[in-house]
């Protein structure tokens, strides 16, 4: 066979996946006097909590017109009621052209192309420790390793006053979750469910047992270490910084490529947190460049409207949640900036810190490209005490994890002070930092007091 003839088969079982941005949502069998057919009666709680009308935003994209664009030879990935949208997959990139055509549809973008190679199969870990080494506890310290990353936000102040993060539910959206049902520190932490939103299959509900093998929501342990940034029990060894919350664990990031799909899974994984209640989002991820040929966002990009991920984290606070969002690695390369979403309105984009306060130089830098500061705040990214998916304490780098820690403390907050909104509560968190009168671009407002927070919240509300 001719080189010619072998690169036509690959191209041949190439799987393309598109956005269809629909023209309206004509034919929906939803309407927003109704909204439990279509959102948990906590989501809706939420909402009228904080006095956040519903809009058309709220409401399921047309079922008529899904049933017009999921025809044979195409599978559906999924939809977005925010950004009225549907995704559609299949190896016929022509059908999927010709799909674009129908009058219900306004734009059309191709955002996943699989690769041409073989992509390499990453391989499950399922050992995982049962104990730790003596050197990884601090006698008769319950926060052992992880104190210093806990104290220097207020948070062991917030933790004995028993705001822990109970009655709170956190929504994370990462790339994998690797033995988090067999890592022994999480043993008691609560799980509402999980959802694997690349695979488009729910993976697990708290209690159930995880198939073995193939489940790609184990392969990597980012989101393990995430999670036990805020979730851990291992006294003397680390507690996480909202120990009490309750979790939802949504896989959104495919590790495979870097393509604008993952923009899609995020926003569907976001909305998925919304419906079931979800009070604060911890997102770990970001985007800036992508594989080729689908290209990549410019600097004059980060404004919070222009990605189609941004738009949708911009819309969160208007909902009723809380995005911590990590500001990106990128310090010391040559794009340096935030990525997208931490680009959007209305969040917390977390920056990185040592324990000491000084700056971690891999932490990227705002401010967003219309003059917003950027980050908002900082946290200890360098090093964070975390536990890997084999059950081990390890020290680890980045905003990925200065995130967490953060967005542990939001929870905590949002438990001592119920009563008031996701915007209330952000900007408790930006005044209580200690650059709040002098913001810059590296540290934001800097490094927030959570006590300073909650303190201040309840002499404006007396």
């Amino acid at each position: 066979m001719t080189a010619l003839a072998l690169q036509a088969r690959v191209s041949q079982r190439r799987t393309y996946v598109y956005r269809y941005y629909l023209v309206d949502k004509e034919g929906s069998r939803y309407s927003l006097d109704k909204p439990l057919k279509f959102l948990s009666a906590k989501s809706v709680e939420r909402r009228r909590r904080q006095s956040l009308p519903l809009d058309s935003t709220d409401l399921p994209v047309s079922p008529a017109y899904v049933k017009q664009l999921a025809v044979t030879g195409v599978q559906l990935v999924g939809t977005s009621r925010w950004q009225n949208t549907v995704v559609l997959r299949s190896t016929d990139s022509l059908l999927l052209e010709q799909l674009g055509q129908k009058p219900c549809v306004r734009e059309t973008r191709c955002v996943y192309m699989s690769p041409s190679t073989p992509e390499d199969k990453e391989k499950l870990e399922w050992n995982v420790r049962r104990d730790f080494n003596r050197w990884d506890s601090v006698r008769n310290d319950p926060y052992g390793m992880a104190r210093q990353q806990v104290e220097m936000l207020g948070g062991v102040r917030m933790h004995e006053a028993g705001f822990t993060g109970r009655g709170v539910t956190i929504a994370i959206l990462d790339g994998g979750f690797q033995n988090f049902d067999r890592i022994p520190a999480f043993r008691k932490t609560r799980i509402a469910g999980t959802h694997d939103f690349v695979s488009a299959q729910p993976v697990g509900e708290a209690g159930e047992q995880l198939r073995p093998g193939g489940d790609a929501f184990h392969l990597i342990d980012h989101g393990t270490k995430v999670l036990s940034a805020m979730a851990a029990r291992a006294p003397e060894v680390m507690i996480g910084t909202a120990p009490d919350a309750t979790y939802w664990l949504l896989r959104s990031e495919d590790n495979a490529s870097e393509q604008p799909v993952e923009e899609d899974y995020w926003t569907m994984a976001a909305e998925f947190a919304d419906s079931v209640g979800a009070d604060v989002l911890n997102s770990s991820l970001g985007y800036y460049a992508y594989d080729e040929p689908l290209g990549s966002y410019r600097l004059r990009d980060l404004d919070g409207q222009t990605a189609f991920v941004s738009r949708s984290a911009s819309l969160l606070a208007g909902k009723g949640m809380v995005l911590c969002n990590s500001a990106g690695n990128s310090g010391m390369g040559a794009w340096k900036k935030i990525g997208v979403p931490a680009d959007a309105d209305n969040i917390l984009t977390v920056g990185a810190v040592d324990v000491e306060g000084n700056n971690a130089p891999f932490s990227s830098v705002g401010p967003s490209q219309d003059g917003r500061v950027k980050p908002d705040v900082v946290a200890c990214g360098s090093n964070t005490v975390l536990i890997s998916g084999k059950g081990r304490l390890v020290h680890d780098m980045g905003t990925s994890f200065s995130t967490p820690v953060t967005c542990g403390m939001v929870a905590c907050l949002w438990q001592a002070l119920p009563q008031l909104t996701a915007i209330d509560i952000m900007q408790l968190v930006r005044q209580s930092a200690d650059r709040h009168d002098a913001p810059d671009n590296i540290f934001g407002y800097g490094l927030p007091n959570y006590w300073k927070a909650y303190m201040n919240g309840r002499e404006a509300t007396e």
